[in-house]
């Protein structure tokens, strides 16, 4: 299976709406939409064994990316993978523990460790590779395909801690005893994180997301210096390279740094539920799309409460004239105790909505 000759895209709303071209409905996608909600997903992970099991065997990897599609009016497909493939293939030896999320073997603390780091080789992560074009074939031309990449400080603290934190105080005690290390780690994770996302679109990756998932736990100063400044390099070098290829850039908690962030090629920033979507449009006006942000937990809530929540967002989003430019998702991955009608209501809500 070659990464050429796709089948023509039927639905490029999502595409249309990045570059603020005229829509007939706004587009959406859940962060986190092939998972754990869906019974289909389990059966299908429990057939291949373990979640990474899943992620590297490419019928199934395709397969649960496209179970969210047979279910809802989706306007794009998301990868079916880990941010933490990349530091696997460093070789920290990634696994996970029941309840206790993702772990490493090894950690990053030492200057000798991050010396030691090997430059990535995407033949380790062939199966990546191999994924995206297996689904973008299985597509159909249906939807475009989402790649993706967690951010160079993202993955910098799931290597320094060993896996998630919430205190994140190795991580923290480098980046203030030790900022030369640290930089000098966030500088191999940068080129590391380009050339993933460079081999995701030569796949047949449509576009391409960067889930700068903790960059809201630094300070505002912390977060341009030890987050943005990399991501920005990132998305630079695919921009010089793939000049048609939209980038959004997703930094949960960093609505405040709205300015900080738009400071870069994305062509649409991703906020979450603390981010006020009117005044993201105040900000930033016709020069960067928008993405996000309902609160996932809102399906939780009734189907009327999760309609009013949705036009309440939009209502937000729209208000200043731009009816276009904006693609609807949650603010963060949808749960895994979500009920699937729910996110039907969800997605159909979004598409009723009068532009």
């Amino acid at each position: 299976m070659t990464a050429c000759n796709f089948p023509t895209l039927k639905n490029d709303r999502l595409l249309r709406a990045l570059r603020f071209e005229p829509v007939d409905a706004t587009p959406v996608w859940m962060m986190r939409q092939a998972g754990r909600y869906l019974p289909e997903y389990k059966a299908t992970r429990a057939e291949a064994g373990d979640f990474l099991s899943l992620c590297k065997d490419t019928a199934r990897a395709t397969e649960v990316t496209l179970q969210p599609l047979r279910r809802f009016e989706l306007d794009a497909a998301i990868l079916f993978s880990d941010i933490l493939t990349v530091p696997d293939a460093l070789g920290l030896g990634l696994y996970f523990e029941t309840g206790e999320g993702p772990k490493f073997k090894k950690t990053i603390r030492t200057e000798t460790d991050i010396a030691n780091l090997p430059k990535l080789n995407m033949s380790d992560l062939s199966y990546v590779t191999d994924a995206v074009t297996s689904i973008r074939h299985a597509l159909a031309g249906q939807v475009p395909l989402f790649g993706f990449s967690g951010s160079p400080w993202t993955l910098a603290t799931y290597m320094i801690e060993g896996g998630s934190s919430k205190e994140y105080r190795h991580a923290k005690a480098m980046m203030y005893a030790q900022p030369e290390l640290l930089h000098a780690l966030l500088d191999k994770l940068c080129d590391a994180v380009t050339h993933y996302l460079d081999a995701q679109i030569i796949a047949g990756a449509n576009l391409v997301q960067i889930f700068d998932s903790w960059g809201g736990t630094l300070g505002h100063r912390q977060f341009v210096t030890f987050s943005h400044q990399y991501n920005r390099r990132i998305i630079d070098a695919l921009k010089a390279k793939y000049p048609d290829v939209p980038v959004v850039m997703f930094t949960k908690g960093g609505g405040l740094w709205i300015e900080a962030q738009a400071d870069s090629q994305a062509d649409a920033l991703g906020f979450d539920w603390t981010m006020p979507l009117d005044k993201a449009r105040a900000i930033l006006g016709s020069t960067k799309a928008i993405q996000g942000n309902l609160d996932p937990a809102t399906l939780y809530g009734t189907p009327k409460s999760i309609r009013q929540a949705v036009q309440d967002m939009l209502a937000d989003v729209y208000g200043g004239g731009i009816h276009t430019g904006y693609v609807a998702n949650f603010g963060h991955g949808i749960t895994q105790w979500a009920n699937p009608d729910h996110a039907k209501i969800f997605v159909d809500a979004v598409h009723e909505f009068k532009l």
